[in-house]
């Protein structure tokens, strides 16, 4: 909203005040629309999969995560590369650069940049090591992280990949769940 308002409210008042300032008020209207944009594809790239490394080292990371998780979260890791992880803050989804929060009520999401310095890690390995993090302090992990872009959930499902999709859309259907009954936050 920071940022579309003020152009919007740009772009109406050039014509109001000068009908020729169209050109100028379209370009406002513009900006309105590409800055979030940017931003939202800012905010997917933090659990996009990166490289993957050795077969059998990944193989078996990924199967020490699993042990991390339940059933559902290990079946969506296999399928989207992602960790849904249930916390105070709301639902995230842990990828190997940083994580997804969708906040409660499933319309709004938060993505934090923050990544494993040990690039030679397995990819699993990486996110294990930001899921302990979260598990160990929801509120500290959201502090350190770097916060790539905060927004409509629909502008940021529009950048992930395809088969990342189904992993926001189970975040957003249990963060619905908790905005019915939330939970408080800690003093």
């Amino acid at each position: 909203m920071a940022h579309v308002v003020p152009f919007v409210a740009v772009a109406i008042g050039l014509v109001l005040l000068q009908p020729l300032a169209l050109p100028v008020s379209l370009i406002a209207l513009a900006k309105a629309w590409i800055i979030p944009e940017l931003y939202a594809q800012r905010g997917a790239n933090v659990v996009r999969p990166r490289a993957l490394g050795e077969a059998s080292s990944e193989r078996r990371a990924l199967g020490l995560l699993g042990d991390l998780v339940g059933h559902d979260a290990r079946a969506l890791l296999e399928h989207t590369g992602l960790v849904i992880e249930r916390g105070l803050l709301g639902v995230w989804l842990v990828g190997e650069g940083g994580a997804v929060l969708v906040r409660p009520g499933g319309r709004r999401v938060m993505c934090w940049c923050v990544r494993v310095a040990d690039d030679g890690l397995p990819a699993a390995d990486r996110i294990a090591h930001l899921l302990l993090a979260l598990r160990e302090d929801e509120t500290g992990f959201a502090t350190v992280a770097n916060l790539a872009f905060s927004g409509a959930r629909w502008r940021v499902r529009r950048r992930l990949d395809r088969r990342q999709r189904p992993a926001l859309a189970a975040a957003a259907s249990l963060a619905d769940e908790r905005a019915a009954a939330p939970v408080p936050l800690p003093a």
